[in-house]
């Protein structure tokens, strides 16, 4: 499916996925990503997750480990062509989002105008370093991000359907990097952090890329599913049963991180200035049920909640600079109010 036929199809046109056909299909994807990407399961589950649930993923990690890598593996998977954006300083907003030109007929006879697609119309885009990019130009995929359109021109056009962001940035150089608004990370599905591999992997990886065996692993290296099928896949998550207790804690869990409210720890009173969005709750009741679905089970969980929690909200908690003065970590302060918080409420 191309890009420009899969921008009239959505997840609410096709029949969902048979569950135990999803969880093949979703079982087939990852082994087939993790043929190229050594490791860095809880990220290539993460990306996964992101895709069917319709979402967007921020990898964050030192450079050389495979962001990119993960991005083109998943595309390549389910046959679908990949756009990459190096972001840099002097990007701007109509690099992304393309723009209107003077077209001449081949006579010269007559002019027009023409838009010119940027690389943000395709299925999967790679944004490369995006904290390198200032802010204006950062903005131009906000509406993309959110709306799954694009608006220049007063014309506002349909991004093609699926359509997936993955962006990655380095969390160690901060020179001639700008800091991501709190508007833009809430518009990520989920934040995944690529570690750096053990010394096995690493072998594997150095083995793999020096070697004819990586190129040859990569010229056969066949899609095990289409766009319609991620589509099918994305309208089976949405139809996942949750119990009324379970939303619930989700709920509850959200708030729990605010400081402002009775049930916040200490820490998150001290250390957490702003909490999660309601985006936030979304993403833990959406990617809990793709998890469940995944791991062969049919309803969403209080531990699918739990599970997803830290790549959910990592990046949706505004700390306070005693947090960054003390190395407290959003990770931590998640942790501590699944804790604290109880399975049922009072």
């Amino acid at each position: 499916m191309t890009a420009d036929t899969a921008a009239i199809v959505g997840p609410e046109d096709l029949e969902p996925l048979e569950p135990e056909e999803f969880q093949r299909v979703a079982t087939a994807i990852e082994a087939a990503v993790g043929r190229t990407v050594v490791g860095q399961h809880e990220a290539v589950r993460g990306a996964l997750i992101c895709l069917i649930a319709g979402g967007h993923a921020l990898l964050e990690g030192v450079p050389g480990l495979g962001k990119t890598t993960l991005a083109r593996a998943l595309a390549a998977a389910l046959d679908l062509e990949p756009k990459r954006i190096q972001f840099t300083p002097d990007l701007m907003p109509a690099d992304i989002t393309g723009t209107t030109v003077l077209v001449q007929s081949a006579d010269a006879q007559e002019t027009q105008l023409r838009f010119e697609r940027g690389p943000i119309f395709a299925n999967v885009v790679i944004a490369d370093e995006i904290n390198r990019a200032a802010p204006r130009t950062q903005s131009a995929l906000l509406e993309a991000m959110q709306e799954r359109t694009v608006t220049t021109a007063n014309l506002t056009r349909e991004l093609p359907a699926p359509f997936f962001v993955l962006a990655t940035q380095n969390p160690v150089e901060m020179y001639g990097t700008y800091p991501l608004p709190e508007a833009e990370l809430d518009r990520f599905f989920l934040k995944l952090l690529f570690e750096f591999p053990p010394v096995a992997e690493l072998n594997e990886m150095v083995g793999m890329t020096t070697t004819t065996r990586h190129a040859a692993a990569a010229a056969a290296a066949a899609p095990v599913a289409d766009a319609t099928t991620l589509l099918r896949m994305n309208a089976l998550v949405r139809s996942v049963p949750a119990a009324d207790h379970v939303i619930d804690y989700a709920s509850r869990l959200i708030v729990s991180l605010h400081p402002e409210t009775a049930g916040a720890t200490d820490r998150v009173k001290r250390f957490v200035r702003i909490g999660p969005s309601p985006r936030g709750a979304q993403a833990l009741t959406l990617a809990g049920r793709v998890e469940a679905l995944i791991e062969g089970r049919h309803n969403l969980s209080i531990d699918d909640i739990q599970g997803i929690a830290l790549p959910a909200l990592r990046h949706r908690l505004v700390l306070t600079i005693d947090a960054e003065r003390q190395s407290v970590s959003p990770d931590e302060i998640v942790k501590e109010a699944i804790r604290a918080l109880p399975r049922e409420a009072s």
